[in-house]
């Protein structure tokens, strides 16, 4: 199998070109399944229904979320209604929405989706590793699903790090969001599973994690009532590919960067 992770869109110059180009990569990639995450698609803060559906129609299969889900109320109705747009799965109980979901595509392959927060400098949630636990006891690769992808929204390097090994063998991929900078240790670790501490975003990358830079700079010197707004430069597109054997591990792992001021791969 081969599944693509898209990091963090912010802004709409990056959900117009994840929708504009995410069909030709499904067909120039052979991808088997799309996970994005969409936490900051309206305006750098939250995501909206109508936003949700452009990305499903443009061929996203689930969509992931993290501590800015809530930014735009009318989100509320829609995710207790939609299964594939996700929130973590650590939320205090009562939360509406899932954190978890099975989907089959039209080979009949299976993928699972988890999204987790970390505990370290974030909200209070539940503890993240009894609840990654539990969603990898209960979801088991081959048993319950071809591919399993974790996506880990948090600040700690080392949090990330540390549930990506606890999962290791148990998951296809764990993939940090939320720092919106792409990190360099992509690999594959021990037991087959893929792993990056941060996926990067899908945005301006001459910016401050896609805010406007002179903004946000002001901000660091005192200006604590700066607005921050989405920086409008070029976008680059940035994530991870997955390749998969028949056991759900990873065989091959690739970071996705297009557009923009990165370097491509």
């Amino acid at each position: 199998m081969r599944v693509l992770f898209l990091g963090d869109i912010v802004g709409r110059a990056a959900r117009n070109e994840v929708i504009e180009q995410l069909p030709g990569l499904r067909d120039e990639l052979s991808l088997d399944f799309v996970v994005v995450n969409c936490e900051n698609a309206a305006g750098g803060f939250g995501i909206t229904p109508k936003i949700c559906e452009a990305l499903f129609a443009a061929g996203a299969d689930v969509l992931t979320t993290g501590n800015h889900v809530w930014d735009k109320e009318e989100i509320i109705d829609y995710i207790g209604d939609e299964g594939r747009l996700l929130r973590p799965l650590n939320m205090i109980e009562g939360t509406p929405g899932n954190g978890m979901v099975q989907i089959k595509n039209s080979a009949g392959l299976r993928l699972v989706a988890v999204n987790i927060m970390t505990n370290l400098f974030m909200a209070s949630n539940d503890p993240a590793f009894v609840a990654l636990n539990d969603a990898l006891v209960r979801n088991k690769l081959v048993r319950d699903a071809e591919f399993i992808l974790v996506d880990v929204h948090g600040e700690a390097t080392s949090e990330k790090m540390a549930l990506g090994h606890y999962a290791d063998g148990r998951a296809s991929l764990v993939v940090g969001t939320h720092t919106h900078v792409p990190t360099a240790d992509l690999r594959i670790l021990p037991r087959g599973t893929a792993y990056q501490t941060d996926a990067g975003m899908c945005g301006d990358y001459d910016s401050v994690i896609g805010m406007e830079k002179q903004a946000a700079v002001d901000r660091f010197l005192g200006g604590g009532n700066t607005r921050l707004s989405v920086a409008l430069g070029p976008v680059t597109l940035a994530g991870v590919i997955v390749e998969t054997n028949n056991a759900g591990l990873a065989t091959a792992v690739y970071p996705l960067r297009r557009g923009g001021v990165l370097s491509a791969t």
